[in-house]
């Protein structure tokens, strides 16, 4: 298999396996104009599997909320072809319409209007608590 390498953009790696459309639909790249390429399964000394995103564009994308989606992932930005930054992002503070609060008595169950805020109150653990009802989320 022969993937071009991109010139100025972003390589979403070690995305576990099966979860790359998840992130592409997530992210909306379904509505860039730009070369993007998914490789599913790719085989990985660490993982065993990976899946991997590459995106040939520099654009405007919150990568930063895919910790919270997959903490495991790499990001790699790409700038003329090289390499300028490999992170892994952090869990957010707060994820804001991401996920939905099932707390029925939740305000925001009758309020529909009002954005699902979640806050990270447990770090080490990936707990996120509904900022209005401070119900646990779950993914």
């Amino acid at each position: 298999m022969n993937i071009d390498s991109i010139k100025n953009g972003y390589v979403i790696d070690h995305i576990t396996a099966g979860q790359a459309m998840n992130i592409y639909h997530f992210l909306n790249l379904d509505a860039m104009d730009c070369p993007i390429a998914i490789i599913k399964n790719a085989s990985s000394k660490r993982m065993g599997k990976k899946d991997i995103i590459k995106i040939d564009i520099e654009t405007d994308i919150n990568l930063d909320i895919l910790g919270f989606i997959d903490k495991d992932l790499t990001i790699n930005v790409i700038k003329n072809g090289e390499r300028i930054k490999k992170y892994n992002p952090e869990l957010p503070a707060t994820v804001k319409n991401i996920i939905k609060c099932k707390n029925p008595r939740c305000i925001t169950s009758t309020e529909q209007e009002l954005d699902h805020i979640f806050k990270l109150t447990d770090k080490k653990n990936n707990v996120y608590r509904c900022l209005y009802c401070e119900a646990k989320a779950g993914k």
